[in-house]
């Protein structure tokens, strides 16, 4: 009797432990599943490594990121042109300091959609330029535009935005009216555009309408004086340059011939565009570094064209109606030469502007004006030119820009380095 009572409570212990064992084992797989239901959006304090399963495009995204964040500000620079439907503060009628050939309204550009956009950076917001407010922050100040033509036509976009709040003065020009300065009575605010399309000395040899009778004398050690002399008295600038190194020139060092570019009837050597490119930016980045100059000063980049089809002088023509997204166009060769050796310069002149209290910075207009083939004249660039031949050939302006049109977005970046910057 005893061995049997000792072998049933065997038999019951062992099924009681059977039964605790399962249902431990049930318990535990209960709770395992219900922590793995839990939100995604609860975070554990430290979380393993996720395998990404397209890893390319995390690192482009996170090259982006590192890009927008430039020493934890947002880079104005990269974003998109978005829609924007109050259009322009101002018109060809309300502003008369518009040049003709940029005044693709009254010329009769058909089309006004170009008009509705605004340029947004990513990852913060760009106020509109705000033109009472910036006359007020230059009271008794003075700005200068300094290059070609490109600073002509900013020029005259940032004073038609001005010229909401008060019209300005024509106060100086030179014989060709190239070199102008206007004045702010109110403000005692002066706004000068100085011609000056080399930066570095030249002697230019061509016509109103830019036919070249002879090679560009291009002395790359010499500054041209139209702007330096006038430099130390400027409290804030835009520098900028860029296609004028493209044409047909003799390059000079110490009065003495180093070579030229595009001068095959000369017995010189063919240093090519970017030498002479690169050696005039770093005098021009030497200078602006090393001068102990207390305002501000913007280098600009330099700005694409878009002509398709051919260029300027061989039927090019710009016909595209809207803006376009980021990687659908990209920069021509020439223009990537000239963007690499800008951005090269200007990053080895930083070091030093900033070691002698230079206020140098970089106002990258490039990646935004890409994407705007829409906003040039054209052929627009003449009074309605198919008044009288609706397939008559004209000379398209693929290079220059509408006002008002995608130029005057440069004037909302200027106002938030300004202020903010």
């Amino acid at each position: 009797m005893k061995s049997n009572w000792k072998l049933w409570f065997s038999k019951h212990l062992l099924v009681k432990f059977a039964v605790a064992f399962l249902l431990v084992g049930l318990a535990f797989r209960l709770l395992f599943v219900r922590s793995t239901d839990l939100s995604p959006n609860i975070e554990t304090p430290f979380p393993e490594k996720i395998v990404a399963s397209e890893p390319t495009i995390i690192e482009e995204v996170q090259q982006n990121e590192e890009q927008i964040a430039e020493s934890g500000k947002c880079n104005l620079f990269v974003g998109d042109w978005v829609s924007n439907p109050s259009g322009p503060i101002y018109t060809n009628k309300s502003c008369p300091l518009i040049e003709s050939h940029q005044n693709c309204m009254r010329n009769g550009r058909p089309e006004t959609g170009y008009l509705y956009w605004r340029w947004n950076p990513r990852g913060c917001e760009l106020p509109p330029f705000d033109p009472k407010r910036f006359l007020e922050i230059m009271r008794n100040k003075s700005w200068a535009l300094i290059g070609d033509s490109i600073s002509r036509n900013h020029v005259q976009s940032l004073l038609c935005m001005l010229s909401t709040v008060e019209r300005p003065i024509h106060v100086y020009h030179d014989k060709e009216y190239k070199s102008r300065r206007w004045n702010f009575p109110t403000y005692n605010f002066t706004i000068s555009v100085i011609w000056s399309p080399f930066l570095v000395k030249a002697k230019i040899f061509e016509d109103y309408n830019g036919v070249s009778t002879s090679e560009v004398q291009l002395h790359l050690d010499k500054l041209d004086k139209q702007w330096t002399d006038l430099y130390p008295n400027l409290d804030y600038m835009i520098i900028s340059t860029g296609k004028w190194f493209l044409k047909a020139s003799i390059y000079y060092e110490k009065n003495e011939v180093l070579g030229c570019h595009y001068c095959s009837k000369k017995n010189f050597k063919d240093l090519g565009f970017d030498f002479a490119y690169r050696k005039a930016l770093r005098n021009v980045m030497n200078f602006v570094a090393t001068s102990n100059h207390k305002g501000l000063i913007l280098f600009r980049t330099s700005t694409p064209d878009h002509f398709e089809n051919g260029e300027w002088s061989s039927g090019g023509t710009c016909k595209r109606k809207s803006p376009v997204k980021e990687g659908e166009m990209q920069l021509k060769d020439i223009h990537r030469i000239l963007r690499d050796i800008e951005l090269e310069e200007y990053k080895n002149a930083t070091m030093k502007a900033s070691s002698n209290g230079v206020n140098l910075k970089l106002l990258d207009v490039n990646p935004l004006s890409l994407l705007r083939p829409d906003g040039h004249p054209g052929p627009y660039r003449e009074y309605h030119p198919f008044a009288h031949d609706k397939k008559a050939k004209v000379q398209n302006d693929c290079l220059h820009w509408c006002l008002p049109g995608p130029i005057d977005s440069w004037n909302d970046l200027i106002m938030e380095m300004v202020v903010n910057g």
